[in-house]
């Protein structure tokens, strides 16, 4: 079993689809994981270009590179999120609209809807992204924060997000949640109540990134086997911790690349996630789905290092054993 390996568009959207297309051909990619943003696909000429999608699927074709999800995190942050003038950076003009906070969450809500379709009329079943969260900014519960506030921000992503999965689910399309910082589910307790909250409906799922994981002290692994049944698609990022007694793991509002940073992201096989032990947890669960290479790393060519990534996963991953070792031995 060799599942593709997929390049993330999203930190590539400042080049043209076209020129992202031939570079990941090159690279040795075998697909693209299509970002919402930057010309890389649009969810408004999709839905309003009945050639749009079949055009996007041509050009990708034309470089032998497969299609399996794609990707709206940047809307999807504005769902949930406390609107201020930092989305307005990430939201499509149409979502921002004139800025009422009210109407940036309702209209990226209805983006995300839109995006299900979109997804629906290119072909694919999974729509990774992020859904933002009004309770992030509480996680530090001084001034102390009551259970029931962090209670109605789960029922509110519910009342949000219900509306968004019945779309999906008449789409025929699957949610990702990349497990998150900012979003509603960070780790491991958080993915279990914001299921909770949606009752289990089947829409919602993950997209397992093992980077976010790791600096927070997670066991990626633990997550898998705690979610058997919804990793909906996987992205192949790494991180490394540089804690060193001066450092913190809350980063002193350092930017990325700084190396008084507590953590930062690496490039696949340069931080400390151990994806030996991941392609274990994936062949136990039976993911069949793309190995997607989110590309991070503020202090490595990202050129250089796309490339040496896919070779990374490429020999990374592996098929699960067919019969036990010592077979031989029954009778």
């Amino acid at each position: 079993m060799a599942r593709p390996v997929t390049l993330f568009t999203g930190q590539w959207a400042d080049l043209k689809i076209e020129d992202m297309a031939r570079k990941a051909s090159e690279f040795g990619y075998d697909g693209i994981e299509l970002a919402c943003w930057g010309d890389h696909f649009e969810v408004n000429k999709a839905l309003e270009d009945d050639g749009y999608c079949q055009a996007k699927r041509d050009l990708l074709a034309s470089h032998d590179l497969q299609l399996f999800a794609i990707s709206n995190h940047l809307v999807g942050q504005a769902v949930l999120d406390p609107i201020d003038e930092r989305h307005k950076a990430i939201v499509p003009d149409y979502v921002w609209g004139d800025g009422n906070p009210q109407g940036v969450n309702e209209r990226a809500a209805e983006e995300l809807k839109n995006t299900a379709r979109a997804a629906q009329k290119l072909g694919v079943s999974v729509v990774n992204g992020f859904t933002g969260s009004s309770i992030w900014h509480l996680l530090y519960s001084f001034p102390p924060v009551s259970p029931r506030t962090i209670e109605d921000g789960f029922k509110l992503f519910a009342d949000r997000f219900h509306p968004i999965l019945d779309v999906f689910r008449d789409c025929g399309v699957k949610f990702g949640l990349e497990v998150h910082p900012t979003e509603i589910a960070f780790d491991i307790y958080t993915a279990e109540k914001a299921l909770d909250a949606l009752g289990g409906r089947p829409e919602f799922g993950f997209n397992f990134d093992p980077s976010h994981l790791h600096w927070q002290g997670v066991d990626s692994v633990e997550f898998i086997r705690a979610f058997p049944d919804r990793i909906y698609h996987v992205h192949v990022k790494d991180a490394i911790v540089t804690l060193n007694g001066r450092t913190g793991i809350l980063a002193s509002h350092l930017n990325f690349g700084d190396p008084r940073r507590g953590w930062d992201f690496r490039s696949p096989g340069r931080g400390g996630v151990n994806f030996e032990e991941i392609i274990r947890a994936l062949n136990a669960v039976n993911y069949q789905g793309p190995l997607s290479i989110e590309w991070e790393d503020s202090g490595m060519d990202r050129e250089a290092g796309a490339r040496e990534a896919c070779k990374f996963t490429k020999e990374l991953d592996f098929a699960p054993s067919g019969r036990a070792f010592d077979s031989a031995f029954e009778e």
